[in-house]
């Protein structure tokens, strides 16, 4: 029954994805404001009908950043990105380049923000972002970026890669850490969906301006404690967790 629906409610997220893109998408064109009202109502949606049909609760813990700041959050599976896209200001993420061809998620991707960089030219992509924002023709917002590079499953690592910290340094800002369980109810691949509660925390910013190495050791540090406890908190029962893994 929970595989049924699990279904159900794959199928609906993406409907409403369609119809929530449709209405939202004649004022996006002329606001980006409306971009990120729509973005919002979206992930909203999703969260209020993954409890409702498959016993899925979600919650967003610590502190929401509301300023121009850098996030660096565990990435497992799609539900971190609604999480966060639920209750930021104004997010905008690192995307792959090829994402900006997607329907519908790569259009309004483009309307909030979202830096779309190839392989080799993610610092070029940021120094032009940057200058929109100090030009006016960019909204400040929340830039938020997976260090690992990809969604990595409960109980697997993959070290954080220095693309993070080569961003962190020239934002200049404050970086804000955010763990994550969601992958325990939301996998990477497939449709099935369990129920329980999936969380996205944001930890205490690092401040700027930290050596490279620091700044790295710090980042990956807090995520990882923070994000097995949350598994271990979610009944994670795969084998042992990928705790002080070397960088």
């Amino acid at each position: 029954m929970q595989g049924l629906r699990s279904l159900l409610f794959v199928a609906q997220m993406y409907l409403a994805m369609l119809l929530l893109g449709l209405v939202f998408a004649g004022f996006a064109v002329f606001d980006r404001r409306a971009a990120y009202t729509g973005v919002r109502t979206y992930s909203r949606y999703v969260r209020w009908t993954a409890g409702l049909m498959v016993g899925l609760r979600t919650e967003v813990r610590g502190t929401i950043p509301v300023d121009e700041v850098l996030i660096a959050s565990k990435h497992q599976s799609f539900l971190d990105i609604i999480l966060l896209v639920s209750v930021l200001p104004r997010p905008k993420f690192i995307m792959k380049d090829s994402l900006r061809y997607a329907p519908i998620l790569g259009w309004y991707a483009q309307r909030i923000g979202c830096v779309p960089v190839n392989r080799g030219r993610r610092a070029e992509a940021i120094r032009q972002m940057m200058a929109g924002v100090r030009a006016g023709h960019a909204l400040p917002g929340q830039l938020i970026i997976y260090p690992q590079g990809t969604r990595v499953a409960p109980g697997a690592y993959l070290p954080y890669k220095q693309g993070v910290a080569a961003i962190y340094e020239e934002l200049g800002q404050p970086c804000v850490p955010a763990a994550t369980n969601v992958g325990l109810f939301w996998p990477r691949k497939g449709i099935y969906r369990k129920p329980g509660l999936a969380v996205v925390e944001f930890l205490d910013p690092i401040p700027p301006n930290l050596p490279r190495g620091d700044f790295l050791d710090r980042l990956e540090t807090g995520i990882e404690a923070r994000s097995n406890q949350l598994m271990r908190d979610g009944g994670f029962t795969g084998g042992g967790l990928p705790t002080d893994q070397p960088n």
